[in-house]
């Protein structure tokens, strides 16, 4: 089966904290022992928004390591994260705020995953559990 990866994955992998790089590198190698490894759009563009990030080495990592991109997300994981969205709108005014912030891209990041039936490797499971019930998550 596929593993779609959440952007803090590979923050973590390229993290200072030898703890953290290597139990995402565990991760990852558990990961592919599955099958594929592939990322969302929407994680590439979040890789790169980090400073000192340079593309061409994003290019390289993800031609060197074979994690594929899927860059086009279509009408049905748009509309899949728009609800999804909706629903942790909801469920944050509910709780008053409790509940982190998000952006919409973790909802696109989940539901290309979801769209896709790949399984979602992350640090952030509970978000992607009460967002996408369906959804097989691996956590970190």
């Amino acid at each position: 089966m596929t593993t779609a990866l959440d952007t803090n994955v590979l923050v973590a992998l390229w993290n200072k904290d030898e703890s953290l790089n290597l139990l995402a590198q565990f991760a990852l190698d558990a990961a592919l022992d599955h099958g594929g490894l592939v990322i969302a759009a929407p994680v590439f563009a979040e890789l790169l928004a980090f400073p000192e990030r340079e593309e061409p080495f994003l290019n390289d990592f993800f031609r060197e390591t074979g994690i594929a991109i899927d860059w086009k997300l279509d009408e049905a994981v748009w509309r899949t994260a728009g609800r999804a969205y909706q629903g942790y709108t909801v469920r944050r005014k509910k709780d008053r705020g409790l509940e982190p912030r998000r952006i919409l891209a973790d909802f696109l990041i989940g539901a290309h995953a979801v769209r896709n039936e790949y399984r979602l490797l992350t640090l952030d499971a509970g978000l992607y559990r009460a967002a996408f019930p369906r959804l097989s998550i691996v956590s970190l």
